[in-house]
């Protein structure tokens, strides 16, 4: 045991013990983040905190002013449309043509309160749309909360870790699940959350075939729009275009988050995108739970209505003005947001200078890209083991463990929270983390 760390050792134990969390490999993202705050609170020390994907860049001036104009022409007092207000589902449209060269019509864009509530009404809906099938199939690593909310409806899911299932191995794999006849959904993120890795076209297109073949309807989360930088996805209306299964079925729904693109986390609104073949579908089954067997109909006036009853009024004038003024190439919003490029790449050269390795390393045949997370390991260490250990000088993260990974030595790191001012501070824990724990080793 090292008895000197940047972070009192004792205070440290003592709130650990005091979580009563037996395993902090398996804890959720907002239990490290309770016990680091209260570690903070106690010691006075500030942490590197990498555990919770907040945006850490201030949203764009364009969506706060419409916001405001909104709240003073009255809308407070007003409820909002469940469908979403006439001006933010335009937008809405626009931006899925101009950035991802996808049709769909206004009916089929609905705001939700976040992709939280986006990815519930979806499981809701499309997880109830046939009696003879059970769930959701999570291809993972993912975001672990999605998990939840399906353990909190009572939907069964499956998952595996797709690293090594890559491009020719992907189609395989997906249908040794979706043949069972089972599968309802199938939900992923791209690029993803936490690996970074991002699907190749030609891995979209086996999704889509399949998705046609077994008739599962796929839920794409896009809560890091345009967030690959290694292509500039920024320029309306011209090639490239953000990556989507959309071009390659028929049944599709996405969600699209105003979160981490526009830095608007604090509004909670996003909008569920559906494939008009999809928002127009019947599914008897449906009336089991709901008035209409049509699958965005219910989407809307049963699973939004009985959530939320709409999205926050004024928010989504917000949304609409920072899509209208990307749309019409008034405001670039992937440049805005390359700082996180920039800021994983030195945190990950400061994390593999000092002993650490990089978990989920390379996208098929190249680097995976820097982003909002990367993924990270030191030798000898478990999840749980190292989560722990780091918290004694100031890092905390979250296990892979939670994120349906098979690497349990690893750990995802947010860069979102780091402002470069801390990375001299992250460099010197990390200096002595690395020469405390070789020490022991040898």
């Amino acid at each position: 045991m090292v008895p000197n760390t940047p972070i009192d050792r004792n205070i440290v134990g003592e709130q650990i013990a005091l979580s009563n969390l037996p395993d902090l490999g398996h804890a959720s993202i907002r239990e490290i983040v309770r016990l680091v705050n209260k570690i903070e609170q106690l010691t006075g020390e500030k942490f590197v905190r990498m555990e919770m994907g907040v945006p850490g860049l201030e949203p764009p001036d364009v969506g706060i002013e419409a916001q405001i104009a909104a709240l003073r022409k009255g809308v407070a007092s007003k409820y909002p449309l469940i469908e979403g207000v006439p001006e933010l589902k335009r937008e809405t449209k626009r931006f899925v043509k101009l950035f991802l060269d996808v049709d769909v019509s206004e009916d089929a864009c609905v705001p939700c309160v976040g992709s939280m509530q986006g990815g519930m009404a979806a499981f809701l809906v499309a997880n109830r749309s046939d009696r003879n099938k059970l769930g959701t199939l999570f291809i993972d690593p993912g975001f672990p909360v999605q998990k939840q909310q399906c353990r909190v409806l009572g939907h069964d899911f499956e998952s595996f870790d797709v690293y090594d299932y890559r491009g020719e191995k992907l189609g395989p794999k997906l249908e040794s699940y979706l043949s069972t006849g089972k599968i309802s959904t199938l939900l992923y993120s791209n690029p993803n959350n936490p690996s970074w890795i991002c699907f190749t076209e030609e891995e979209l297109q086996t999704i889509g075939r399949l998705a046609n073949k077994y008739d599962v309807i796929v839920i794409e989360d896009l809560a890091y729009f345009g967030m690959d930088f290694r292509k500039d996805y920024s320029h309306p209306g011209q090639a490239p275009y953000q990556p989507t299964v959309a071009r390659y079925c028929d049944h599709w729904l996405m969600l699209i988050s105003s979160s981490k693109a526009f830095s608007y986390a604090g509004e909670r609104v996003g909008t569920i995108v559906m494939s008009d073949h999809l928002f127009n579908r019947v599914y008897p089954d449906l009336k089991r739970y709901y008035t209409s067997d049509e699958f965005g109909y219910s989407i809307i006036y049963g699973a939004l209505y009985a959530l939320s009853s709409g999205v926050g009024h004024s928010a989504q004038y917000g949304l609409a003005a920072m899509l209208k003024a990307a749309n019409d190439g008034a405001y670039n919003f992937v440049d805005s947001i390359r700082e996180y490029g920039n800021r994983a790449h030195e945190m990950k050269r400061i994390f593999t200078a000092n002993g650490f390795k990089i978990v989920y390393d390379t996208d098929i045949d190249q680097p995976v890209a820097d982003g909002f997370y990367f993924t990270l390991s030191y030798p000898g260490m478990t999840s749980s083991e190292l989560l722990e250990n780091m918290l004694y000088y100031g890092v905390s993260a979250i296990s892979l463990i939670i994120c349906g990974s098979t690497r349990i030595e690893g750990l995802r790191a947010c860069v979102s929270q780091i402002h470069p001012s801390q990375f001299p501070v992250l460099e010197k824990r990390l200096k002595q983390f690395h020469h405390d724990f070789s020490k022991l080793d040898s």
